[in-house]
């Protein structure tokens, strides 16, 4: 079975993930920790020294690479990933198990401005900005999470709480 999570930076889909790979019994992946260890650097520096552009041709051929070669899987993507080329089409062939972790743009605004300086996005945007910032984003993205298979609303939600309402979904 592979299960991918979808949604904005912050939205909890890594520790969503991780907790659901247990419950589930399968492996978990977090596609930007796959793309640091195979390019040998962090995102941050990617961007710095290779461009977004760059960034976004290998986290597509990472991307194809991940869903190809695991069958039992719980694949956390970037907040990014399935709005730009072929990945959100290439996610959705892939398996019929795509959630969007959705969280209100608040607690987004209250989850990142605690960890701006590991987001290059939103590392330079100061804290008066950034409701603006991520309310524009998620418009723009909300297109690509909103083709997942199931939406997941998140908000004040305990990670167990949002691993028993995607697991209810997969029985």
């Amino acid at each position: 079975m592979k299960i991918v999570l979808v949604g904005y930076m912050g939205s909890g889909k890594t520790t969503v993930g991780k907790l659901l790979a247990k419950k589930m019994n399968l492996k978990f992946l977090d596609l930007d920790d796959y793309i640091e260890v195979s390019e040998e650097k962090s995102i941050s520096k990617i961007f710095v020294e290779n461009g977004e552009i760059y960034f976004r041709k290998k986290e597509f051929q990472y991307l194809e690479e991940v869903l190809s070669n695991n069958d039992n899987v719980v694949l956390s993507t970037g907040g990014g990933t399935p709005c730009y080329g072929e990945n959100m089409n290439t996610i959705l062939a892939a398996t019929k198990n795509v959630f969007y972790i959705k969280v209100s743009i608040a607690e987004l605004v209250e989850r990142l401005s605690l960890e701006k300086e590991h987001r290059p996005l939103i590392k330079d945007i100061n804290d008066k900005e950034m409701a603006e910032f991520i309310g524009k984003h998620m418009f723009e993205r909300s297109y690509f999470y909103t083709k997942a298979h199931h939406t997941v609303t998140v908000n004040k939600n305990s990670v167990e709480e949002v691993v028993k309402n995607i697991s209810e979904v997969l029985v």
